[in-house]
Order: C-alpha cells, then sequence, then structure tokens
C-alpha cells in the first residue's frame, strides 16, 4: 500500500543566496523573476506509516468459501402466488400465506406475496441458503423475511433479477412479550447477502435489514428505506463491492455490539455508497475500516441543519477508530462532525469533500493523517483531536473556528506535529491552536488567520518548535505568537498595520531571489514566515503590494514575475526569530 500521496503542488520553496548586502529601498517597482522550485521533498514524508493489520484487533467473520457455492440438482422450489405458497419440499411447512423452513438446504424463492411471510426456523446444524429469484413479498403484520434460527443463513440474489421486501408499519406478535423480528429483512443469526441481482428493502417498523450476530454483503445491489437504521450487523457489518442506496430517519450503516472490543466493527473493502440519514451515515461502535469506496453521505440534513446537544448524526463515525485506506472517495454533507471517532483516527489516503456544521474531522484521542486529499469546504473547527500528527498528503480546510485544533478533556497533553504534507488553512477563530505544544519537522502550512479580536493565527499554550518545512501565516496582530527562539530554523515574525485582503505580500533576497509572493485571502495585520531559505546572515526586503504575473494556487504564486509595491522593511537574519514592526 501507498504511504503516501504523491504532490506536485506549489513551487514555493526557494534556496536564498547568502549574500548579506542590504537591499536597497530603491528598488520599487522593479521585477523579479521567480524561479521554479518543486517543494514536493516537504510535502511528502518517508516516515508516514501504513496500515497494519496487527493494530486491527477486530474478531473473524462466519464467511466460508461454501458460501458461495450451491448444488443445483438439490435446490427446492418455493413459489409465491399472491396469496398462496406452493412448494414439494419436506422440509417446508404452510400455513397459508406463510412458508416456514425448518431444515437446512437449499430453497429457489420466486412469484409475489400481497401480504406473508418466510420464516426460517430450524435446529439444524448446517447452512440455509435462500435463493431470491425474482421475488415481492410484502406483508401486513410482521417482516416479510425473517431467519429466526439458523446455523447460518445465506440470502442469494439471482443475476438479472429484482427483489422487494416490505414490512408493516405495526407488527403483531403471537405473545405479548415477544418483539422479534423486528425488521424487514432479518435475522438472529449470521447473515449472508450476495449475488449481482438488486434487492429492495422498505423498513416500516424499524430496521430495514438487520443480523443480530454478523452480517456480511458482497456484490449485492441493495436500495433500503426505513423508518430507523438502514443496514445493520450488532456483531460486524462487512460489505465487499456492490452498490447502496440508503434513505432512512435513523443510521444508514451500522454495528451496535457494545459488550466484546473485537466486535461491533465495520470493514468495507469496496462498493459505491449513497445514504442519506437522519442520524448518522455509518456508525460502528468499534472500528470503522474502510479499505475502498466511493461514498456520498447527507446526515442529518447536512451542514446548515442545527442540532440539539442530544442529536448525532455525523457522516463516519467510531467508538474506538476510524482507519481509512487509499483508494476511498468520500463527500460528506453532515450536520455533525465530517468524520469522527471517540479515540482515534488514521486517515492513510483518499479523497474527501467536507462540508459539515461541526468539526470536519475530530478525535477524542489520536488524529494521524499519513496522505489523502481532504477538502473541508465548510466547518466550525477544520481537525480537531486530542493529539494531531500530519506526516503527508493534501489538506484544504475552511472554518468558522479554528483550523487544527489540538484539545479536549482536560488532563491530556494536546500536541500538534507537522512533518509532511500540504496544508492550506482558511479559519475565523486560531488558524493553528493547540492547548499544549506545536512542532513542525516538514512539510507545507499556509495560514490565513483570524481578522477580528480574541484568536490568533498560530495559539499555543507551551511551546512551537520549528526544525524544517515551509510556514507562511498571516492574520490579525492580537494575540500574535510565532516559532519558539529555541528552534533550529529561523523565522520571520512581522506587524505589518492593516491590510486589505488580496494586497500582495512578498519576501525576497538582496539579490531579488524570491522567497514566496501571497496573496491573502482576509485582511490582515501580521505575517509569520519560517524555511530553511530564510538563513542567518542573509539580507531580505519584505514588500506589500505590487503584482504577480505567476500561476496562483491558494493566494501563492509561482513562475512568472513579482512588480514590487512597497517595501515595508528590511533586515538581516542574526537570529532564529526576527521581528518587524
Amino acid at each position: 500500500m501507498t504511504t503516501f500521496l504523491s504532490l506536485t503542488v506549489l513551487g514555493i520553496f526557494i534556496q536564498c543566496s547568502s549574500d548579506a548586502s542590504e537591499i536597497d529601498a530603491g528598488n520599487e517597482g522593479d521585477s523579479v523573476s521567480s524561479e521554479n522550485v518543486s517543494v514536493a521533498e516537504f510535502i511528502t514524508n518517508e516516515n508516514a506509516e501504513t496500515i497494519d493489520d496487527e493494530n486491527i484487533v477486530v474478531a473473524d467473520t462466519h464467511e466460508t468459501s461454501d458460501d458461495y457455492e450451491w448444488d443445483v440438482a438439490s435446490t427446492n422450489d418455493i413459489v409465491l402466488n399472491g396469496s398462496t405458497i406452493t412448494t414439494i419440499a419436506t422440509g417446508v411447512t404452510i400455513e397459508g400465506a406463510i412458508a416456514t423452513i425448518t431444515t437446512a438446504g437449499t430453497y429457489r424463492i420466486t412469484g409475489s406475496l400481497s401480504d406473508g411471510s418466510i420464516i426460517v426456523d430450524t435446529e439444524d446444524e448446517s447452512t440455509v441458503k435462500l435463493i431470491l429469484d425474482g421475488v415481492d413479498i410484502t406483508s401486513l403484520s410482521s417482516s416479510p423475511l425473517a431467519i429466526m434460527n439458523a446455523k447460518k443463513a445465506v440470502v442469494i440474489l439471482v443475476d438479472g433479477t429484482e427483489n422487494y421486501l416490505t414490512d408493516a408499519s405495526t407488527y403483531i406478535y403471537a405473545n405479548v412479550d415477544d418483539d422479534e423480528p423486528d425488521a424487514a429483512l432479518f435475522s438472529d443469526d449470521d447473515l449472508t447477502i450476495y449475488g449481482s441481482g438488486s434487492l429492495t428493502v422498505n423498513g416500516n417498523y424499524n430496521e430495514a435489514i438487520k443480523s443480530k450476530d454478523g452480517l456480511i454483503i458482497k456484490d449485492a445491489n441493495i436500495t433500503v428505506t426505513s423508518v430507523d437504521d438502514g443496514i445493520q450487523g450488532k456483531d460486524y457489518l462487512v460489505i465487499d463491492g456492490g452498490s447502496y442506496n440508503i434513505t432512512v430517519d435513523g443510521d444508514g450503516l451500522k454495528s451496535n455490539n457494545d459488550e466484546d472490543a473485537t466486535l461491533g466493527y465495520i470493514e468495507i473493502a469496496a462498493g459505491n455508497f449513497s445514504i442519506v440519514s437522519g442520524a448518522d451515515a455509518i456508525q460502528a461502535e468499534t472500528f470503522l475500516i474502510v479499505y475502498g469506496g466511493d461514498f456520498e453521505l447527507n446526515s442529518g440534513g447536512g451542514s446548515s441543519v442545527s442540532l440539539s446537544d442530544d442529536d448525532s448524526a455525523k457522516g463516519l463515525k467510531a467508538g474506538s477508530k476510524v482507519i481509512i485506506a487509499e483508494g476511498t472517495t468520500f463527500d460528506i454533507d453532515a450536520a455533525d462532525d465530517g468524520v469522527h471517532s471517540d479515540d482515534q483516527i488514521a486517515i492513510y489516503g483518499g479523497t474527501f469533500t467536507v462540508a459539515t456544521g461541526d468539526d470536519g474531522v475530530h478525535a477524542d484521542g489520536e488524529l494521524n493523517i499519513d496522505g489523502g486529499n481532504i477538502t473541508i469546504t465548510e466547518s466550525y473547527e477544520g481537525i480537531e483531536g486530542a493529539a494531531i500528527t500530519i506526516n503527508a498528503g493534501e489538506i484544504r480546510l475552511v472554518s468558522s473556528d479554528d483550523g487544527l485544533n489540538a484539545a479536549g478533556d482536560t488532563g491530556s497533553t494536546f500536541t500538534i506535529d507537522i512533518n509532511g504534507g500540504y496544508i492550506f488553512i482558511d479559519a475565523s477563530g486560531d488558524g493553528i491552536d493547540a492547548n499544549g505544544s506545536i512542532t513542525m519537522t516538514g512539510g507545507a502550512v499556509i495560514v490565513n488567520g483570524p481578522t477580528g479580536r480574541g484568536n490568533g493565527t498560530l495559539d499555543f499554550d507551551r511551546s512551537f518548535e520549528i526544525s524544517g518545512g515551509f510556514l507562511l501565516a498571516v492574520g490579525t496582530s492580537q494575540m500574535l505568537q510565532s516559532p519558539d527562539s529555541s528552534s533550529s530554523q529561523y523565522s520571520l515574525r512581522a506587524n505589518l498595520g492593516s491590510q486589505s485582503a488580496g494586497t500582495l505580500i512578498h519576501l525576497e533576497t538582496t539579490d531579488g531571489t524570491s522567497l514566496f509572493t501571497l496573496a491573502p485571502t482576509k485582511s490582515y495585520q501580521s505575517v509569520i514566515f519560517s524555511a530553511p531559505s530564510l538563513t542567518n546572515g542573509t539580507s531580505y526586503g519584505l514588500y506589500l503590494g505590487g503584482s504577480s504575473s505567476g500561476m496562483e494556487t491558494d493566494g501563492l504564486y509561482e513562475d512568472g514575475t513579482y512588480t514590487s509595491g512597497t517595501l515595508y522593511g528590511s533586515f538581516t537574519v542574526s537570529s532564529i526569530v526576527t521581528t518587524l514592526n
């Protein structure tokens, strides 16, 4: 598996001359040609991690190879005739429009029922296989397909067929104390669904598809509507391939075993998913592991909807850990967090577009990004965790509060470590905020921070040590902080007075070598800059205004020619932090 996303963005790192002569203020109006130098070496990081399956501690599934095989010669036919059922199978009892399968084996079901059910209830230790070959079953009092007792059940969707299951809005139970079945497709035991045919399930009472043990779905085409959850496997939900169109009032995909730390997980290897949910789109009690697939998720009505404190409407949610691999694509519009874990998140790749009414990506514990392309178009806080580590990847985020935020419950150690990757932040609150410390050893970071009081472009409680990478941050002069003087890489900190959005800020050496030209997205009063190109004994000039003919990405220009505006100040680097006022 590739360990990072290879980037070819923004030629912003420029090696500077060691010439220590002063800059001539009379250079205003001159043109400076920018060099075309790549910063790919700062974007990626050879130390970015790959998925370690040994750290994914989950129980094995019930899958065996013979789940996907059956003997045609020994298949029993069950024919549905509107209000009656016919079969010659000795392992089936029929009472009106209800067929009960009492013997393990393979059963092909065809036809329709206007008010009836197929029930599996067997003590046999072998698997029951149900071949749905163009069925349409509605029950007006219960579940149309209920596996009440079986060692294991397999539902097969015949290629080219359309199959429909619709349950009642109110169930009538034989005994007052009964509460099962309670889903349109219900299984009290392990269940597998596979085949390239289609299955449409309308859940009018509770869940649409539910297994009280494990649920595996392979290469199926499933459409679900439900007044509660869509597809639920209590012990685990494993999906490999197929297409899923889910519209539900509750959670879209769910696994909810909270009694065993190795259960309650969701694993998705591939598939196309369109989920509109009133609650969480995908919710796992423990691990949520996504190795592949394309996901379009809308939860809680989307990012414009305000939720009560008791509601949860997240895009991706896990109680233990969210793990995302490359080869995945997510388009998330969530009223709550886009990606959330009560503990850890590890992103190794994938493409994310996230709009959210709360945090774009949120972990209560560790949050590691080792690749991927993450675009957060709308959020309260962009990326939040108790300990954030970014080793690789491409991140662009917009937040109404903090952009990167290391925070959480009192007593934790809050850190942000940036070792690689490209990060662009447009934050109305703090650009980068750590209720602890920040370290930066590599990567490229551009921050368009706050314009008002009460927030800072950089905000940290303990320290900010920088030893590598490219940092360029603009914003308010209130609460102005810069990397520490104990850092090993040089920094510039400048108070500029009030500047309008789009007014270029440009830094060059005495011999005219450009270090950066930036057009901030908002009005600004300060700039923080650090890069290996800022070297001891070298003289520089900082300019405001002017123009550039270069190519602009995220406000940063590369190539082209810079035509000077006004020289704000000149300086020669002699200490780790140089301050211009």
